[in-house]
């Protein structure tokens, strides 16, 4: 639990701080039109503060941790926000000094990042059946009659 607290807690910061980057950048650099660096803090708050806020209480209601896919989520999850944070990160600086062509493994790597989150929401949803169901859902009308009450 304390790891999805001080997570969220960091990515708060670094939201805000990304925030402060972008305005004080472009500024400093006379920028005026779009740059990636705009969605970075909003991107770092959504997906790092808020969703782990959100799993946090998931937590604490379900006990999360218990499944053996949680640390895969928790990991696979923020491998993937890091990596396509600091993606739109170097794609937005590259975008402020007036680069019209990048390589394009900027936005493949950035595209991992998504995969890599993608496939953490499959793991969150998993543990979170886990732990509503238990451990074996053995088929849709045995799923359906949990649902219902």
């Amino acid at each position: 639990m304390k790891k999805l607290f001080y997570s969220s807690f960091a990515y708060m910061v670094i939201g805000v701080l990304s925030g402060l980057f972008y305005r004080e950048y472009t500024k400093g650099k006379d920028f005026t039109g779009f740059t990636q660096l705009s969605v970075v803090h909003t991107h770092l708050l959504t997906l790092g503060f808020i969703v782990l806020l959100i799993v946090l209480i998931l937590e604490k209601l379900f006990t999360l941790s218990k499944s053996r896919l949680f640390n895969w989520f928790f990991w696979t999850y923020n491998a993937g926000l890091i990596l396509t944070a600091a993606m739109m990160v170097v794609h937005g600086m590259l975008q402020v000094q007036g680069a019209t062509d990048v390589s394009a493994a900027i936005p493949g790597i950035a595209g991992m990042g998504h995969i890599l989150l993608s496939a953490a929401m499959v793991l969150l949803f998993l543990v979170l059946r886990t732990r509503l169901f238990g451990a074996a859902v053995k088929n849709d009308a045995e799923t359906s009659s949990a649902l219902a009450g």
